[in-house]
């Protein structure tokens, strides 16, 4: 008896305690983001409050308005400064190719002094180191060439290094046939000649296609009197 009346005293001495329905888990998580999602909107909401009232949302747009006119000033620079450079890119090679072919007249014009040269060293040992008045023609050519006209050259030397220079005329003819009768050119080519120590002539003779030709001579005149006469016979 004693030791139940001792249990009955404990028991009405333990702490009593209520039941109550748990909440299920999804609906206590979607409680606690949207807490935490209203908390984040009022966080962002009071910052942007809080620099519209410092004004530091007006000045960031300032300074992109800024920052975006100074990248199209600087993209406006940087295609002025492409296109200069491929104006002066084109300028050098423009002027490199005109060198080029500078440098290639003038070794060509080397080449053709070198032998101008050649030949004047060639007439200068034709000349006869005796006086004289008696002029002497020397390396009548002739050869066809296009368009139905034949090319001549002709060197004429005065002989004597103190003679005074000679003025007369140069006259060049030609002979052969046409159609198996004798063929003469019908006007020769005259030329006005001045000569000091020797004079070199070259031309061209219209010549018909019909003409076959034999020869061709060349004549210095001094008024009405043959100087000197040479024929070429091909």
């Amino acid at each position: 008896m004693g030791l139940r009346l001792l249990r009955r005293r404990l028991a009405a001495s333990t702490p009593r305690m209520a039941v109550r329905s748990s909440m299920p888990w999804p609906l206590r998580w979607l409680a606690i983001a949207t807490v935490l999602g209203f908390s984040a909107a009022v966080g962002m909401w009071a910052f942007e409050f809080g620099k519209d009232i410092a004004g530091l949302d007006r000045h960031a747009q300032e300074e992109l308005q800024q920052l975006r006119r100074e990248v199209v000033r600087l993209r406006s620079e940087l295609d002025a400064a492409r296109s200069v450079s491929s104006v002066a890119d084109s300028l050098i090679i423009t002027e490199r190719v005109a060198q080029e072919q500078l440098q290639l007249q003038m070794r060509q014009l080397e080449t053709e002094n070198q032998s101008l040269r050649a030949d004047l060293g060639f007439f200068e040992r034709l000349l006869p180191a005796q006086t004289g008045d008696a002029l002497d023609i020397r390396g009548l050519h002739a050869e066809p060439g296009t368009s139905g006209q034949w090319r001549w050259q002709v060197l004429v030397i005065q002989p004597g290094r103190q003679t005074p220079d000679f003025k007369g005329t140069l006259e060049i003819s030609m002979s052969g046939t046409l159609g198996g009768q004798p063929w003469t050119l019908s006007t020769p080519v005259r030329q006005p000649v001045s000569i000091r120590r020797y004079l070199r002539q070259e031309g061209m003779i219209p010549v018909p296609a019909q003409v076959s030709v034999k020869s061709v001579t060349a004549r210095v005149l001094q008024g009405t009197t043959v100087r000197s006469t040479q024929t070429f016979v091909l």
